[in-house]
């Protein structure tokens, strides 16, 4: 495991990119190992498992939000969450706004985009991109980081290449809108089976979560 973990964070210094390492469903244990070589940023796909993560580790873990969020659950992360990874419609936005003005924060969020065509995936379509940052200035205590996005779960590396190329064209049209004060510098893309495209293909955020564990998850024999 420790082997994996020092291959990806290798990997991604090399392609100045940050590692977030998913660990839901994972024993603590491994989130612990994690943590004593060093990771800090740790993601979850539910409100409830960051919740309960949040207790069981140290205090200075990063906490990442990269599942679907629903609006009544925000409330419950709003206080400690260091980035939601997975925005996708303008409500949520408010939402998000809203509470983070109750607990006076300014919550960092990514815009998530819809590059695959399942219809299990959520997101903005890229067409919305620019009129959602639009719109997002007068929301005081949010602050649009960047995009994410999700590749098809497809085994046709040409695929998922023109999906993360995609998105890395669309932040790069978008990064620098002239009504906001701040450019976009997160591109989040990439899981444990595609994450090498994604870096070759310009993200600078990865989320894995399977890969770093998987001595953990492999049954005895």
């Amino acid at each position: 495991m420790k082997e994996i973990f020092n291959n990806i964070k290798n990997t991604c210094e090399k392609h100045n990119a940050q590692l977030v390492a998913v660990s839901k469903k994972q024993p603590i244990k491994g989130l612990k190992d994690l943590y004593q070589w060093g990771q800090r940023d740790f993601g979850e796909n539910k409100v409830q498992d960051l919740i309960q993560r949040k207790k069981d580790m140290p205090k200075d873990i990063r906490w990442h939000m990269i599942g679907h969020l629903q609006r009544n659950k925000v409330k419950y992360i709003a206080d400690f969450i260091h980035l939601i990874h997975s925005v996708d419609s303008l409500n949520l936005l408010e939402k998000i706004d809203k509470e983070a003005k109750r607990v006076g924060r300014i919550i960092p969020c990514l815009l998530q985009v819809k590059i695959a065509e399942e219809i299990s995936k959520y997101g903005f379509k890229p067409t919305e991109i620019s009129k959602i940052l639009y719109q997002t200035p007068s929301m005081e205590n949010i602050h649009i980081k960047g995009l994410m996005g999700m590749g098809t779960q497809t085994h046709n590396p040409e695929k998922t290449t023109a999906e993360f190329r995609s998105l890395h064209k669309l932040f790069t049209q978008v990064r620098y809108p002239n009504y906001t004060s701040q450019p976009l510098n997160i591109l989040s893309m990439g899981m444990s089976h595609d994450y090498k495209i994604a870096l070759a293909e310009g993200a600078n955020l990865i989320r894995v979560g399977r890969l770093l564990f998987e001595e953990n998850t492999k049954p005895n024999t």
